[in-house]
This record gives structure tokens, sequence and C-alpha cells, in this order.
């Protein structure tokens, strides 16, 4: 199986590429998909173009998409919806299936807390695929999401209907 992880942004949408082979996870690519200043909707066509390139070329199987979190301004969270949509339409248009994860769900997957730093992600990144070194913010966390997806989501396999999170986890 082979996993195009994405954690979208108006300004960087970042993309990372894993293999799964068994219980095995190995490095593929990422980077970062940068907007250029402009209008909205050819900032939208960029991200939905790229997105298409990047699958194009890594062949994934399977899409991991990190959901979208309310932020306090309400204008950067519809712009962030907006940049989502536009990555998740790169997938779809590729006919590829799309799984979506928390910020939450990605942490608790891949550092064991669902309120862990960027730091602490992209070293468990660096750890789990075997890197020389710490990847970009923006690619770490679309690596992390992808290899969120590739453990079977954890959190986000089980049903959560009843639990709330505390201190980084799901409790009744």
């Amino acid at each position: 199986m082979r996993i195009l992880g994405l954690d979208p942004g108006l300004r960087v949408t970042g993309y990372g590429v894993i293999e799964k082979r068994g219980s095995g996870l190995s490095y593929v690519a990422s980077g970062c998909i940068k907007s250029p200043d402009g209008e909205l909707p050819n900032r939208l066509k960029n991200i939905l173009n790229s997105v298409y390139e990047v699958i194009r070329l890594y062949a994934p199987t399977e899409v991991a998409v990190e959901k979208v979190f309310v932020n306090v301004n309400p204008q950067s969270t519809l712009l962030l919806g907006q940049a989502r949509g536009a990555a998740i339409c790169g997938a779809v248009l590729s006919d590829l299936p799309v799984s979506e994860y928390t910020a939450l769900q990605v942490k608790q997957a891949v550092v064991g807390n669902g309120h862990a730093q960027k730091e602490q992600v992209q070293e468990m990144v660096k750890r789990l695929l075997k890197l020389p070194s710490n990847p970009s913010a923006d690619a770490a966390d679309a690596l992390a999401c992808a290899i969120c997806h590739a453990h079977g989501g954890l959190v986000g396999a089980m049903s959560t209907k009843g639990y709330r999170v505390k201190g980084g986890r799901l409790v009744k």
C-alpha cells in the first residue's frame, strides 16, 4: 500500500508519501506545495493541480488528509477549508480513496500524545521512517498523517462516541 498524506494550507500544503509492506513503513517522498500570492481561485487551482501532479508522480493507492480545526479567526478557518477541499479534489479526481484524521488523532498515533509539539512530531516521523534529518514542519505533518493511516488510524479507527479528549487522550 502506498499512502499520500496531505497537510492542507492555503500558503503551504505539505505532502508525504510512504509505503507500507506488512507492518513496515518506508519513506518514498515528501515536500511542500507553495501557493503564490494572488487571487483565491488561482491559489486553489495551484493546490489542486499540484496535488494531482504529486499523485501522478508517486502513484499512491490511498490518501490521508488532516481535518480542519476551528480557528479563533473564522475567515482563516474558511480559507483553510477551501484549500483542504482543493487538495481533496486532486485525490478524488484521481479516483483514490480519501481518509480524514484530526490533528489530535495524527499526533496520538505518531507521538502517543494528542497535544504533542511540532518538533516532537518531526522527530518521531524521522525515527519511524529512518530519515537522516527532520523533515520540514509541513512535510512532517503530512508524513505523520500517512503514518496514522498506515496504522489503521488508531484512535480514528475506533468509535469515539461517548468519549472526550482529556490530556491528549480519549477518556469516558
